[in-house]
């Protein structure tokens, strides 16, 4: 299902599991080419040392990149399924203020996975993230492991019989 940048914005702010984790959607970027979030650091989401909540930090980086996939593929026409299959995640700094992070999928990487699709009728990269602090401080590095499947793959090869 494709819907517009702004309703997607406002369903997401308010969906329980980042919501009540202080996980906020800026924006999505034109044609969900990007997204940028904030981690609102409080009380519901801070560890022992006043710092945000490692697993907060994880449960924001989870969705955003194969919700662009989603949204991006699906206005295309593919009827795909779209999940984070693995995401390395490096603490540099503890993050005592909010955190800030844009998420990107450029014009190539949809035209990759775009040829992958159509060939194989599934596609797989990883992408970088950072989250920086409201002073601009790198808090956290990201790769995020994202699997694309078109539902609707047909693989004419795989019914020819020899």
């Amino acid at each position: 299902m494709t819907v517009r940048e702004s309703t997607l914005k406002w369903l997401m702010r308010f969906y329980p599991p980042l919501f009540l984790q202080r996980i906020w959607v800026v924006r999505f970027h034109p044609k969900f080419k990007g997204v940028d979030i904030k981690i609102n650091k409080s009380i519901f989401n801070q560890n022992y040392n006043k710092s945000i909540f490692g697993g907060s930090i994880f449960s924001a980086a989870d969705p955003f990149y194969p919700v662009l996939f989603h949204q991006i593929f699906s206005a295309k026409g593919y009827d795909p399924i779209v999940w984070l299959k693995s995401c390395n995640i490096q603490y540099l700094k503890p993050a005592r203020t909010a955190l800030y992070c844009t998420m990107l999928v450029t014009d190539d990487i949809v035209a990759q996975a775009e040829q992958e699709l159509q060939l194989n009728g599934k596609f797989v990269i990883t992408l970088p993230a950072e989250m920086v602090d409201k002073n601009g401080m790198h808090c956290v590095s990201l790769m995020c492991e994202v699997y694309v499947r078109d539902k609707n793959f047909n693989d004419k090869n795989a019914n020819l019989t020899p």
